[in-house]
């Protein structure tokens, strides 16, 4: 069905279609809308899920741990400082292997008080377990968030999934949205390790070091792993329903010198700048980067490279900049932009690209900085 939609209300359209049993919400600009409308669903009787309204972020994600851990499907959704709350509970959910899927609609974190998109929210939760995929249309965000849960549950997998959406850019700005009828396109879910009421058991929560270990390296296993089932799962939503998505979204990149990778709506807006640049000869292309966890093996080899981060690492440099240095032994000009809602736009990423110095950083909007 075709229809216009924000982005809140695309995700929440796609979480009316998988039909969780159990959706624990807290409402935060700018992701409200998204539990508001799903509170809607449940209300009008469209959404046969348990709705649970409770105190806070950090106890949806307790809910949603004690609903998971029975075996069912589950989701939440927040934003900035809600998914900070969180932060104890998010490495809960991916130590006890749930596949519990939120939406996050990417926020800057105070002080300052700022409402508007920055990444830094989700990239704090990079390190914990959670998969991570960043989306740059509505369009996008109904799909991703479908596929978040078949890739979610999957066996091979068993790891909770992050949708990443950026606040107001994209969370509220309404575009054309093709909704699908999935039949079976996500299983029934099957978790290996649920608690079953019928059949009590003691556990213990204390572990030695050499369980501890072992632990942590099947987290890491599974990250790998899940590769192989988002690329299965991609392939098969578009035989499905003929959307085409991959690791990145790459424009031009073929015959490139240049190419910019960017997150988000920022790797979008990319694009446009591209074909600016073709325009005056410079041989440009873009790479959207849309997992960040697991993270691509990105084909840069003889390119020169601008990142541009709606974030930083204090101390350290731009997020996704520091892990493409890390893969890559090509000079990159990292550039910090669009921080806080920091309006950037494609004759901005041109510039970048123009008058870009190899191996060093820039933040766009401070003048004078070293």
């Amino acid at each position: 069905m075709k229809k216009i939609s924000t982005g809140n209300k695309a995700v929440a359209e796609a979480v009316k279609q998988v039909v969780p049993a159990v959706v624990a919400a807290y409402p935060i600009t700018p992701q409200t809308e998204i539990v508001e409308q799903i509170a809607e669903f449940v209300s009008s009787g469209e959404l046969k899920s348990r709705y649970i309204a409770v105190e806070s972020e950090h106890s949806a994600m307790a809910a949603c741990i004690g609903a998971s851990i029975t075996g069912v499907r589950t989701f939440t959704a927040t934003s900035s400082h809600g998914l900070l709350y969180m932060h104890e509970m998010t490495n809960w959910a991916a130590g006890a292997r749930l596949p519990i899927v939120m939406a996050t609609v990417n926020r800057s974190l105070g002080p300052g008080w700022n409402i508007w998109a920055e990444h830094t929210d989700a990239l704090q939760e990079r390190d914990t377990g959670w998969l991570q995929v960043y989306v740059s249309t509505v369009q996008e965000a109904y799909d991703a968030t479908l596929m978040a849960f078949r890739i979610a549950e999957h066996n091979d997998v068993l790891l909770p999934v992050m949708v990443n959406l950026d606040g107001f850019l994209l969370s509220h700005i309404m575009q054309p949205l093709d909704t699908v009828d999935i039949g079976d396109f996500i299983p029934p879910i099957h978790l290996p390790h649920a608690i079953d009421v019928k059949n009590p058991a003691g556990y213990g929560c204390l572990t030695a070091p050499d369980q501890q270990v072992m632990f942590r390296w099947d987290i890491e296993k599974s990250i790998r792993d899940s590769a192989k089932v988002i690329e299965e799962t991609e392939k098969e939503f578009t035989k499905r329903f003929g959307r085409k998505y991959g690791m990145t979204e790459d424009y031009q990149c073929a015959d490139a010198e240049v190419i910019i990778v960017a997150m988000g709506t920022l790797g979008k807006e990319a694009e446009v700048a591209v074909d600016l640049l073709r325009k005056e000869g410079i041989k440009a292309g873009s790479m959207r980067l849309r997992w960040l966890r697991p993270f691509p093996k990105l084909n840069l080899v003889g390119k020169q490279v601008v990142v541009i981060d709606r974030d930083y690492s204090f101390g350290r440099g731009g997020i996704l900049a520091t892990e493409i240095m890390a893969q890559t032994k090509e000079e990159v000009f990292s550039v910090i932009a669009g921080l806080g809602g920091q309006e950037v736009t494609y004759e901005d990423m041109a510039d970048f690209v123009r008058k870009r110095r190899m191996g060093t950083e820039f933040w766009f909007g401070v003048k004078n900085h070293v």
